[in-house]
């Protein structure tokens, strides 16, 4: 017996657990259709480079947490660690210059060395929106809404959404400043971690999650005391429109991306069902990004939600499985052959199949139909064969009864007329 094993941090889905899965990922891809938000796909390797300048190399995700190897030819790769870099990548590679606004999806696993627990995984899934091109607090009101409602829709309990602002560059430059200045000043106060952010990430400071260091913060200066005029009215704006939507939110003055290029709005909508990994979606703008990776000055937004989290939370009834329309029951030589064909005819009309290919007794075959609670059996013998027919037996749970019916596999107008009335 060999000692084969997944690597700590990755999960195999088995069919029974991918139920959830394939129910949460279709209520997803309809919500985001019906918003008429399209779909990219981009590579799961990438050029290290490309997230050293789309995250940030003073992040831990960069410095601690990404898979990074040389491949053959001596070119550092990198496993995806997030997806907004590499579809800001793929949109400068296509000549985004040229191309109108857009409003994209992407869904897939991401990779990142980091300690497992519930809900968070070294290989983790992953759902992101991008809003590429749209710069009116309009698209803000409208991605954060999009989200809420996605989650509100998986029957997500207890949904809290808190918001900011990190204003313009120009707020958040003097802010820095004033920030790094205090910083000097009470450094020693500090957690280690944020005393080591001081010259590489100062703002990351802010989201610290040390009980200590939140505390001293209280005294730090705020960086909404430094917003423009400008940047005061867009956010007044953001939160009187989702008022008036009934979105409720609580400010965080302490929500930020660390990185210059966020500007405006930031967001996250946490679970009070999740304890202290509460986060399910984050978000926000950031208008300097693709210009920084080398394309045009192009503003975006988006957010990412994690589909291990949002399957530990979406409800129960997900979990359940489409029952078998049609459990194909069939035994003899001449049977098995005609059983097939009628399987094929059978799945053009959306019915889900089951076709027995055990060979085993009618009685074990019928045991099995019966424990995968078919709606239907469909009995296939050499006799029927013989008679190019089946017998077709349709099950009545509330009385239980069951209708029988003799059908001539060439007739398909009665077969079709059989499975309106009785299956669809």
């Amino acid at each position: 017996m060999n000692n084969f094993k997944n690597l700590r941090g990755t999960v195999d889905l088995l069919p029974e657990q991918l139920v959830k899965w394939q129910n949460v990922e279709k209520i997803l891809v309809e919500q985001l259709s019906r918003a008429s938000i399209k779909e990219i796909r981009t590579p799961i390797l990438e050029m290290t480079e490309l997230f050293i300048r789309g995250i940030g190399e003073g992040t831990d995700v960069v410095a601690k947490e990404m898979y990074t190897f040389l491949d053959r030819g001596e070119r550092s790769c990198t496993l995806r660690p997030e997806g907004t870099a590499s579809v800001a990548r793929a949109l400068i590679q296509s000549g985004i210059s040229s191309k109108p606004p857009q409003k994209l999806w992407y869904m897939g696993p991401m990779f990142r060395y980091e300690r497992p627990q519930a809900g968070r995984q070294r290989q983790f899934h992953q759902l992101g929106v991008e809003f590429i091109g749209y710069q009116s607090v309009r698209s803000d009101i409208e991605i954060i809404t999009l989200a809420w409602d996605i989650l509100a829709k998986l029957g997500i309990k207890e949904l809290n959404l808190e918001i900011n602002t990190l204003g313009d560059i120009d707020d958040r430059s003097n802010f820095q400043k004033s920030f790094l200045n205090w910083l000097e000043i009470n450094k020693n106060f500090l957690d280690l971690d944020s005393q080591k952010r001081i010259n590489k990430n100062p703002l990351r400071i802010l989201d610290s999650k040390n009980v200590q260091t939140r505390e001293i913060l209280k005294e730090a200066p705020k960086l909404l005391d430094f917003l423009s005029e400008k940047s005061l009215e867009r956010y007044s704006t953001l939160k009187k429109q989702l008022a008036m939507l009934k979105i409720p939110f609580v400010q965080n003055y302490n929500l930020v991306r660390g990185l210059d290029y966020y500007t405006h709005t930031a967001f996250e909508i946490t679970s009070g069902s999740l304890g202290s990994q509460a986060t399910v979606c984050g978000g926000g703008r950031y208008d300097g990004l693709i210009e920084q990776m080398g394309g045009p000055k192009i503003p975006a937004i988006g957010f990412a939600i994690g589909l291990e989290r949002l399957i530990l939370l979406a409800g129960q009834e997900l979990e359940i499985s489409r029952k078998t329309d049609i459990y194909i029951i069939n035994q003899g030589l001449q049977a098995e052959p005609l059983a097939l064909e009628l399987s094929r005819k059978l799945r053009r009309y959306d019915l889900l199949v089951e076709l027995d290919l055990t060979g085993a007794s009618f009685s074990k075959q019928f045991k099995k139909a019966n424990k995968l609670k078919s709606k239907s059996i469909i009995i296939v013998g050499d006799d029927e064969a013989n008679k190019k027919e089946f017998v077709i037996k349709l099950f009545d749970k509330v009385n239980s009864e069951s209708k029988e019916e003799t059908i001539s596999i060439k007739n398909e107008s009665i077969l079709e007329k059989w499975i309106q009335n009785n299956l669809l």
